[in-house]
């Protein structure tokens, strides 16, 4: 086949790299010049970086794969559309090559990459050769040239704007955590955006599982009628999987016991409900599944506790990068939080915090959104930087206090993202261990 790669990334270029592996004749463009060229053009691939040549959308293709974070609207896949190019991703095209994987599959606004990780986690129990994939940062095309011969369990994360390219991906059991108004610019309304998230399940048989979120209204709404087996879960109310005093069961027989989750908050509760509901579905027994919860610390950047000083807990929430998530990470603590915030301003404003102020104890906020983060908590302590803020939290923290990394903004205004953030502010709090 004749196959046009738009966009590199990692996921492009392993897109690549597998199909040229079978043979077919691959085109790779990005709007960046890629560092790997020269190695990419001596596996046989054609490339075109520093951007998109037109006479590529002029040609055509048998298939064009697109990097899901390349809008459908831009002109250049507008002229591919209009030549009827069939367009899919990543994710799709690595499956074909795997026909001995078995998916999970995570979707979601929120919580994706927490159950996702601890999917894999408790799949690992049973076969050490298990992994995670997709949107959490691993191109499932990587993975399939590893061992896409071999018998493995996928843990796979995937956006909304990878599932709206699916086309003949299966898995045997699905979720969509919850539905909150999300990339909007990309879909251009929120129902687009929320039927994207139902396209987890479109490919699902009558044995395969969807598990249906009964707290969530808008999943309840879009979720009457399923190609497969809907699983109901439930913080809330009685559910095929729910909460029954100090365990989580499913059908009545017990996955773990609520203390053997190390994850603050309801919300990782959720997650990791979903998680060993899945891998039991996929055929991890209870005992493993409860002693892989018992092990599971998290994600880094999630609400990742980073060290206890003299009695004050150290949280990092670096990806809290908008009001939603540092919300959730507010409500994941018993009581008030000394919260650092602040960085770039991506123009969504902060009014979502306001009903979450009374969770803050003190907010000390740093970089080029401190002045509107002040404006909304007028009390609000005013530096310049994050290591600033992290010092200034340290002098007023007292034993039984914790300080929250979770900064409602994007990090570029001081770090180059929120891992560097991240990995910073752990850096700054375990020196300080260190010298205790």
């Amino acid at each position: 086949m004749k196959i046009l790669i738009l966009g590199a990334a990692r996921s492009g270029t392993q897109a690549a790299r597998l199909l040229r592996r079978h043979h077919h004749q691959v085109t790779l463009t990005d709007r960046q010049a890629l560092a790997e060229k020269q190695q990419l053009q001596a596996e046989g691939i054609t490339v075109y970086d520093q951007g998109h040549p037109d006479f590529l959308a002029q040609q055509d293709w048998d298939l064009v794969v697109k990097n899901p974070g390349i809008p459908y609207h831009t002109p250049f896949v507008q002229a591919l559309m209009q030549r009827n190019a069939r367009i899919v991703n990543e994710i799709e095209v690595a499956s074909w090559f795997a026909p001995q994987f078995r998916y999970g599959a995570v979707t979601g606004t929120n919580g994706k990459t927490t159950t996702t990780s601890l999917l894999a986690h408790l799949l690992r129990q049973k076969w050490p050769s298990s992994c995670a994939a997709g949107n959490i940062g691993v191109p499932l095309s990587e993975i399939v040239m590893e061992r896409g011969d071999q018998p493995t369990a996928v843990a796979l994360e995937v956006a909304a704007f990878q599932l709206v390219a699916l086309q003949q991906f299966h898995p045997e059991v699905s979720v969509c955590l919850n539905l909150t108004p999300d990339h909007l610019d990309y879909f251009g309304s929120l129902d687009a955006y929320y039927d994207a998230k139902m396209l987890v399940w479109k490919n699902q048989r009558g044995d395969d599982w969807f598990l249906r979120n009964l707290d969530d209204p808008q999943i309840v709404a879009r979720t009457q009628q399923l190609p497969c087996r809907a699983v109901t879960f439930s913080l809330e109310r009685s559910a095929d999987l729910e909460v029954a005093g100090r365990q989580v069961r499913l059908w009545g027989q017990p996955l773990f016991e609520t203390s053997d989750l190390k994850l603050v908050g309801r919300h990782n509760l959720q997650n990791a409900m979903c998680a060993a509901a899945m891998a039991f579905k996929m055929g991890v027994e209870p005992d493993r599944i409860r002693q892989g919860i018992r092990e599971f610390g998290g994600v880094e950047h999630r609400i990742e506790f980073v060290a206890d000083i003299d009695g004050v807990r150290y949280y990092n929430d670096s990806k809290g990068t908008n009001v939603d998530a540092t919300c959730t990470a507010l409500k994941a603590f018993d009581q008030p939080v000394i919260l650092l915030a602040g960085g770039y301003d991506k123009k969504t404003g902060f009014e979502g915090l306001r009903p979450y102020l009374n969770r803050i104890a003190c907010m000390i906020v740093y970089g080029q959104t401190r002045w509107q983060l002040k404006e909304l908590m007028p009390q609000a302590i005013v530096v310049e930087t994050m290591a600033q803020a992290l010092d200034q939290a340290r002098q007023i923290a007292r034993p039984g206090d914790v300080v929250l990394l979770s900064p409602v903004c994007a990090s570029w205004d001081q770090f180059d993202d929120y891992e560097q953030r991240g990995r910073l502010f752990k850096q700054q709090v375990l020196s300080w261990k260190s010298g205790q």
